[in-house]
């Protein structure tokens, strides 16, 4: 005997019960669906704008994460560029080396940090922003090629893409609870809906209650044994 089946996907949830409502209206309210169908008609609704709602801010966030994704390696390209030069006018003596520390880098560390994630891009940049402006109040010469000004606009650009990227992420992960939610309240309405479908059709023959229930799209599954034995037949 098939099995049924709540559905497992999005779309697959708006077909069942938009299924059920059109026939219930088709019949014109004939009693096998005993809930409120104008509640049903909006909840659909509701779940249909959650479910665009999560799409569009899912697209919106993929598309703002190309953009970041190359601020993301210009501002490590001119940070690090910036930490290697600095090491260098300290090893010419052009900077004493005590200075290094205006940027929180260690005087005898001549590596360049490790930039690979965002924090650290966040970190460091806005050490190195600040260091550079601390020294330059301090008399000093500024370092050249790249200037702290062309640092400060790839960093600057990255920090604000940072942001509203989290902002996209945020959003999306509130738009997907909210889905969430509503997934399981409508996984709750289609159990009860279908239980009230197959008690409707209980006393009909095994094969028409599965084809008039089917019409309220109440969803069936063969069985292994069941679908390698109708394959069987049909060949």
């Amino acid at each position: 005997m098939p099995y049924r089946r709540l559905p497992n996907t999005d779309n697959a949830r708006i077909k069942a019960l938009r299924t059920a409502i059109e026939k219930h209206n088709s019949l014109f309210g004939r009693d096998v669906i005993s809930l409120d169908v104008r509640k049903l008609e909006h909840m659909l609704r509701t779940f249909e704008n959650a479910q665009q709602r999560y799409r569009e801010s899912l697209e919106k966030q993929a598309s703002s994460n190309k953009k970041f994704q190359k601020l993301i390696k210009n501002a490590r390209l001119y940070i690090s560029h910036f930490i290697q030069v600095l090491n260098f006018c300290v090893i010419r003596n052009e900077i004493k080396k005590e200075q290094k520390q205006l940027y929180s880098i260690d005087p005898d560390n001549f590596t360049v940090p490790d930039l690979t994630s965002n924090d650290a891009l966040l970190y460091w940049g806005d050490n190195i922003v600040k260091g550079e402006q601390a020294r330059l109040l301090q008399g000093g010469t500024p370092v050249y090629n790249p200037t702290i000004a062309r640092v400060n606009v790839a960093f600057s650009q990255f920090k604000d893409a940072y942001f509203n990227q989290k902002t996209y992420q945020n959003t999306t992960s509130r738009q997907l609870e909210i889905l969430s939610q509503q997934r399981e309240d409508i996984d709750n309405v289609l159990s009860t809906l279908w239980n009230q479908i197959e008690a409707a059709f209980a006393n009909l023959p095994a094969n028409e209650r599965l084809e008039r229930c089917k019409e309220y799209g109440v969803v069936y599954y063969l069985r292994k044994e069941e679908k390698e034995k109708t394959e069987s037949e049909n060949n």
